[in-house]
């Protein structure tokens, strides 16, 4: 894989694919969004993500990816920089997904350098899954992430297949492979085929916290009894308190680290 990502163009019959940063089509900045999804209802619900997940792509372009096929937007790519070498902070933190994306706001409000990066999110859009497009934005975000000038890009994987066993511990379902050594899960799998290697469980990667009836509007469940309640689509069950009217789902993720050849960052690259 080469390390500067330019625009990279496959055909397959009629269809032409464009995988490329958001700094290299900021005309698309816009639409990221436009795809048609699959994530559950109550992800969106998490207080990081829906205070600074649609800034990313306008604030930290150079490490984003966008897929068009032809002019219709079918797979973006999210990651974000931070320092992970500030006061009390690591490159794996146990709060995952939200506290490495509160880092990077918080380091941009203060300038500070980024000594890591972080992905956040591979979407493609229900039209165009099956065709190993998220491997594909997968090597955009390491492409991207090399071109910044980093040494690895880490992530804090959400297994598409926890969801089928909601009780068993990640760190349990992360020793379940295949008889070829691969993990079980195809997301991680796709990770580790890719170059990179599962370092450890992030416990509490998100927080959904919400009222009883917000929960039944989100899922549709009754949520009637205390105690864990599995919810189509949560990792894990969601715990409710009838006493006190709440449901926290308090997710794990998996970090996992890919290594990456880093070039010196190119002049002007944020604007190319």
């Amino acid at each position: 894989m080469g390390a500067a990502m330019t625009g990279c163009r496959a055909v397959a019959g009629t269809d032409t694919l464009t995988i490329t940063t958001a700094a290299e089509r900021p005309e698309l900045i816009p639409r990221v969004y436009e795809i048609d999804e699959t994530w559950p209802a109550f992800i969106p619900h998490d207080l990081v993500a829906g205070t600074l997940l649609d800034r990313v792509v306008a604030e930290f372009p150079q490490y984003c990816a966008v897929a068009t096929d032809g002019d219709r937007v079918v797979a973006r790519a999210l990651a974000v920089p931070f320092d992970a070498h500030a006061d009390g902070r690591e490159e794996t933190p146990d709060q995952g997904w939200d506290q490495v994306l509160s880092w990077a706001f918080h380091d941009l409000r203060r300038s500070a350098a980024p000594t890591a990066a972080s992905a956040l999110e591979i979407t493609v859009d229900t039209r165009h899954l099956g065709r190993g497009l998220s491997y594909r934005m997968l090597n955009a975000l390491r492409s991207a992430a090399e071109r910044q000038g980093h040494t690895a890009l880490l992530a804090p994987v959400r297994p598409t297949a926890k969801h089928l066993l909601p009780r068993l511990p990640m760190a349990e379902y992360l020793t379940r492979t295949r008889t070829d050594g691969l993990p079980e899960d195809p997301w991680l799998r796709v990770h580790v085929k890719a170059g990179g290697s599962i370092v450890k469980v992030a416990p509490a990667s998100m927080t959904v916290s919400g009222s009883l009836e917000q929960w039944r509007q989100w899922t549709g469940l009754p949520f009637d009894r205390d105690g864990g309640t599995e919810v189509p689509g949560a990792l894990v069950p969601v715990h409710t308190d009838l006493a006190q009217d709440r449901a926290v789902y308090v997710e794990p993720n998996v970090w996992v680290r890919h290594p990456l050849r880093p070039v010196a960052p190119i002049a002007g690259a944020e604007d190319s």
